[in-house]
C-alpha cells in the first residue's frame, strides 16, 4: 500500500506529519500497525536487535507494532516514542545518557520510567533532551558544556526538568548544543557556541536556554554536528554557526553567531544537518543539498563542495529527509526509501558496503512511514 505521507503520534493520538500538514493534508485514515526497523554501525547495540552486529540492511526490531516517533541522534543512542506515549531508549550509555539511572549499556529497547506523555526526543553526543505532551522540557546525560539546560555542568542519568516553562514545543539536538522553538514562536539555544551554532551573536557558552532575538515567528529548528538552521512562518529559512563546508548555503565558508536568511525563497519546509553538509525539502517537494561533499552525501552524482544550495535532481517527490555524519536518507511520497553517501557500515541500507553519490533505492518497500537514526546508522519506521 503506498504511503501518500508520514505519519506521527503526539499525545496518544495519530496526527500528520509537519510535512503532510504543510501540503494542506487535513484528514488521515485509521493507521496500520509500523514496525521499528534498523541497520548500519552497532558497536555499542544502539540497532536495539540484541547484538553488536552490524547490519547493511533493514533489520526488524522485534515485533512490536506500536512504534510512532523516531528520536534524532548525533552518536550512537537510540530512541523511540511508541503510541502509548512512553519513552524507549538503547545503545551507548556514556554520562547515562538513556536516562536509565545508570551507565549501563543496553542492546535492546528500555523503557524510561513509566511516564506515557512524551512527546519528541533529541540525543547529540551523550546529551539527551525531550519534551512531553505538556510542553514541559527535560534533560538528562552528558552535560560538560551546559548542553542539558540545567545552569550546571553536572551530567544526569535521569530524566531532570529544565525550568518550570510549559510552553516548549520542537527540539533539535546537534553536537552539544541545542535549539528550540516554543509554542509562542520564539527561538531558544543552549550549549556549547564554539562556531556560534547558538545564534546569539558572540561564542559563549550557556548552560541555560537563551532567546535567539525577540522575534515570534519561528517555525521549526534543525541541527547538523556543528552548524544551525531553522524556518519561519513565512517559509524562508535561516542559517548560522560553522561553515568551513559552505553548509550554511550563503556562497562562502564564513562563520556565522547569528542567524542569516538563505537567499529570498520562501518556500523552504524542512531540513537535515550532516557533518558539514545539508539537505533541504521545499514545499513542491523538490530536493536540495550543500555543503561537504567528499563520499558523495549530496546527492549530485559527483564529490565537489557545494557553498550554495543546488537541486538533487529534478524530481518533486520528495518527502521526509534525515542526514547522518556524511549520508542522507529520504522517504519519498511514494512511500520508497533512498539513500546516498558513505557507506563504510552499511549505513545506507543497500546490502554492502559501497559510497553513492546519487540516490539509490533501499529495498523495494513502498511503505515506508520515517526515517531516523544517529551517526553510522539508521532507524525506520515501515509497514512490513
Amino acid at each position: 500500500m503506498p504511503v501518500s505521507y508520514p505519519y506521527t503520534q503526539y499525545g496518544g493520538i495519530w496526527n500528520l506529519s509537519s510535512q503532510a500538514q504543510a501540503k494542506g493534508q487535513t484528514t488521515w485514515p485509521v493507521p496500520p500497525a509500523p514496525h521499528l526497523l534498523s541497520w548500519g554501525r552497532n558497536d555499542s547495540g544502539q540497532l536495539g536487535l540484541g547484538n553488536t552486529t552490524y547490519y547493511s540492511s533493514p533489520k526488524q526490531v522485534g515485533s512490536l507494532t506500536t512504534w510512532s516517533i523516531l528520536g534524532k541522534a548525533y552518536g550512537s543512542q537510540s530512541s523511540a516514542i511508541k503510541t502509548d506515549g512512553t519513552l524507549w531508549m538503547w545503545g551507548s550509555n556514556l554520562n547515562g545518557a538513556l536516562g536509565l539511572g545508570n551507565t549501563t549499556y543496553y542492546s535492546s529497547p528500555k523503557q524510561v520510567g513509566a511516564l506515557t506523555n512524551w512527546a519528541n526526543i533529541g540525543t547529540g553526543n551523550n546529551a539527551t533532551i525531550a519534551v512531553k505532551t505538556d510542553g514541559t522540557l527535560w534533560a538528562w546525560g552528558r552535560n560538560l558544556y551546559g548542553t542539558l539546560g540545567l545552569g550546571n555542568l553536572t551530567n544526569y542519568s535521569s530524566p531532570k526538568q529544565v525550568g518550570g516553562l510549559t510552553n516548549w514545543k520542537y527540539i533539535s539536538v546537534g553536537n552539544l548544543f541545542v535549539l528550540s522553538v516554543k509554542t509562542d514562536g520564539t527561538l531558544w539555544s543552549w550549549g556549547i557556541n564554539n562556531r556560534g551554532q547558538l545564534g546569539l551573536g558572540n561564542t559563549t557558552y550557556y548552560s541555560s536556554p537563551k532567546q535567539v532575538g525577540s522575534l515570534t515567528n519561528w517555525s521549526n529548528v534543525f541541527t547538523g554536528v556543528y552548524h544551525s538552521l531553522a524556518t519561519k512562518t513565512d517559509g524562508t529559512m535561516w542559517v548560522w554557526g560553522g561553515n568551513s563546508s559552505g553548509e550554511l548555503g550563503l556562497g562562502d565558508r564564513t562563520y556565522r553567531s547569528s542567524p542569516v536568511q538563505l537567499g529570498a525563497l520562501t518556500t523552504w519546509l524542512s531540513a537535515a544537518g550532516g557533518y558539514n553538509f545539508t539537505a533541504a525539502l521545499k514545499t513542491n517537494n523538490t530536493l536540495w543539498s550543500w555543503g561537504s561533499n567528499g563520499y558523495g552525501q549530496l546527492g549530485q552524482g559527483n564529490t565537489t563542495n557545494l557553498s550554495s544550495p543546488v537541486q538533487v535532481g529534478s524530481l518533486t517527490n520528495w518527502l521526509s529527509i534525515s542526514a547522518g555524519q556524511y549520508f542522507a536518507s529520504v522517504v519519498k511520497t511514494d512511500g520508497s526509501l533512498w539513500s546516498w553517501g558513505r557507506n563504510n557500515f552499511g549505513q545506507l541500507g543497500l546490502g554492502n558496503l559501497t559510497n553513492y553519490s546519487s540516490p539509490k533505492q533501499v529495498g523495494s518497500l513502498t511503505t515506508w512511514l520515517s526515517i531516523s537514526g544517529g551517526s553510522y546508522f539508521r532507524l525506520a519506521i515501515a509497514l512490513t
